[in-house]
């Protein structure tokens, strides 16, 4: 009963925390539905650059690469192995575009809130920013992770899956389910805590200090955004290869 009610409070907070606003925000009405056009202009600039990176990366294999095709394999080649290790060897194969677009997806967006003039558009209100600078987009990544680690442990285990909750002993059935809670609030809190911190830090700097100072900076939040698509993308593999272990 105590953890049915904890892990209703849990989701409550976390709906709660989605509402979370700093500044003005500019939104779109769609029927009944108000959105958050701020993090769907940005999304969908981000998702056209990386399509638009395949296309021209894809549209001509050669056996013997070019940079470009050398570059994307070289990618592909880090996605694959990142996907092999957290995984294992018999069961990556099918989770490589899964974990591989999750990374892109935050590693192009981390980087776009560092190096595009996103400030230079204006809106009515508010100001564009980095999508992953909005917690709703990592929510929502966090949440599709915890899809995805379900639906991986269901489909190879069947009904069993769900022994792993009373191992090594039943006592431990509140804290194991505790801990599906748990994964998704620490994917969210984690890339989106550290973007918006960065942003904020480096716009103050400019404020007071607008030259030379900001520079290393600016370095270090580029260094420490790749780190945060690395982690992300590292932490999604590893609970889906941990839904699929056998457990004994």
């Amino acid at each position: 009963m105590y953890t049915a009610q904890f892990s209703i409070s849990t989701l409550n907070n976390l709906y709660e925390i989605s509402g979370v606003e700093v500044g003005q925000h500019f939104y779109w009405q769609i029927g009944s539905f108000q959105v958050h056009a701020q993090v769907l202009i940005t999304s969908w600039i981000v998702i056209a650059i990386l399509l638009s990176l395949a296309i021209l990366a894809t549209r001509d294999l050669q056996t013997i690469p070019t940079s470009g095709q050398n570059f994307v394999e070289y990618v592909l080649e880090f996605i694959r192995d990142l996907t092999r290790t957290q995984i294992g060897e018999e069961e990556y194969r099918p989770w490589v575009p899964s974990i591989g677009t999750m990374f892109l997806f935050i590693f192009v967006s981390n980087w776009s809130g560092a190096l595009l003039p996103w400030r230079v558009f204006e809106l009515p209100h508010g100001e564009l920013a980095a999508p992953t600078n909005d917690i709703n987009t990592t929510v929502a990544l966090a949440l599709l992770t915890s899809v995805a680690y379900f639906y991986a442990g269901l489909h190879k285990k069947g009904l069993s899956y769900f022994g792993k909750y009373i191992q090594p002993t039943p006592v431990l059935l509140p804290i194991n389910i505790l801990e599906d809670f748990t994964k998704p609030s620490s994917l969210s809190f984690r890339p989106s805590g550290n973007i918006l911190a960065d942003e904020l830090v480096v716009a103050v700097l400019i404020s007071l200090v607008p030259l030379v100072v900001p520079i290393p900076m600016m370095f270090l939040g580029l260094f420490t955004s790749a780190i945060q698509a690395l982690i992300f993308a590292t932490l999604a593999a590893a609970y889906i290869g941990e839904s699929m272990e056998d457990h004994h």
